[in-house]
């Protein structure tokens, strides 16, 4: 006859036994399913979008075009490591990540974080001019002369109509070592301080 001692010790064995064995074959299901498989992502998403950018070549630069508007009390004042943001008014901003590349295929990942409709632009900055020195016309806008490309498509590549708040566009082009402005050429927009510089290295 088997004590109380013993009868609930073999329950104890039993119910690990009976875990273990459950354990094992969901494990073994779940690996048959494929859902242990780590597939990399093909679209980025930032939080709060309503866009997805896909997997794009070369050197990914995060470009974030923001301006002051309902509950945003002033511009970004932190640096963060490896970014530059504008040097303007600080009611419109343009900041990027990271600040510096190497030469070849680089791709703009532009987020709107602003309630304005933005746009990025692609110039190189001549020895000697600091970012945001350009004459801007009687139409509030720069000249984009020597332009090498632009993200202004909402959702989108390249250019278009502008790149709306919340969405992201996205636009890739060939840089060689060099100084750059990305500038935001919406009329008004650049004078307000959306422009930063972007260091092409060799």
């Amino acid at each position: 006859m088997i004590s109380g001692p013993q009868r609930r010790l073999r329950l104890v064995v039993a119910g690990a036994v009976a875990a273990l064995v459950l354990g094992i074959a969901t494990t073994v299901l779940l690996a048959a399913t494929g859902a242990f498989r780590h597939t990399a992502p093909t679209t980025w998403r930032a939080p709060g979008t309503r866009c997805n950018a896909p997997a794009l070549p070369g050197q990914v630069v995060d470009v974030t075009v923001a301006n002051m508007g309902p509950g945003m009390m002033h511009g970004p004042r932190r640096r963060d490591s490896g970014s530059r943001q504008g040097y303007g008014t600080g009611t419109m901003w343009l900041r990027v990540t990271p600040g510096t590349v190497r030469a070849g295929a680089v791709s703009l990942r532009v987020l709107n974080a602003g309630s304005l409709t933005h746009e990025v632009v692609v110039l190189p900055l001549p020895n000697g001019q600091s970012a945001g020195g350009r004459p801007a016309g009687s139409d509030g806008r720069i000249s984009e002369t020597g332009s090498l490309g632009e993200a202004s498509r909402s959702c989108g590549s390249g250019s278009g109509d502008g790149i709306e708040p919340g969405a992201t566009g996205w636009t890739t082009v060939t840089l060689r070592p060099g100084r750059y402005e990305l500038v935001c050429n919406v009329p008004g927009h650049y004078a307000a301080g959306m422009y930063t510089e972007l260091d092409v290295t060799p």
